[in-house]
């Protein structure tokens, strides 16, 4: 009984956990339970700015000239425990 009882209880918790990971986006496990995430600009796109809005990243770009250069941002996140640090990295491409 006991043995049944601990078999259910594991299931229980392995399912929980990957519908939980499973549900969320790249965003979400960023920057709740740390790890990285990684946002390609569509093409001739200039990062500006990025910001979290709950667990939504904002950026904002403008048309990349003639003079500007591909460049990759790392936007992170520093914790008060250094635990799940999250982090996204921010590609352009010409």
């Amino acid at each position: 009984m006991k043995l049944r009882l601990f078999v259910l209880f594991f299931i229980v918790c392995v399912v929980t956990i990957v519908v939980m990971c499973g549900g969320c986006t790249q965003n979400q496990r960023a920057k709740s339970w740390g790890g990285n995430a990684t946002v390609n600009l569509p093409k001739g796109q200039k990062l500006v700015n990025v910001t979290w809005k709950d667990s939504n990243v904002w950026y904002l770009t403008k048309k990349m000239s003639k003079n500007d250069t591909e460049e990759q941002y790392s936007f992170g996140e520093e914790s008060s425990w250094g635990l799940l640090e999250g982090s996204v990295t921010i590609k352009e491409q010409k």
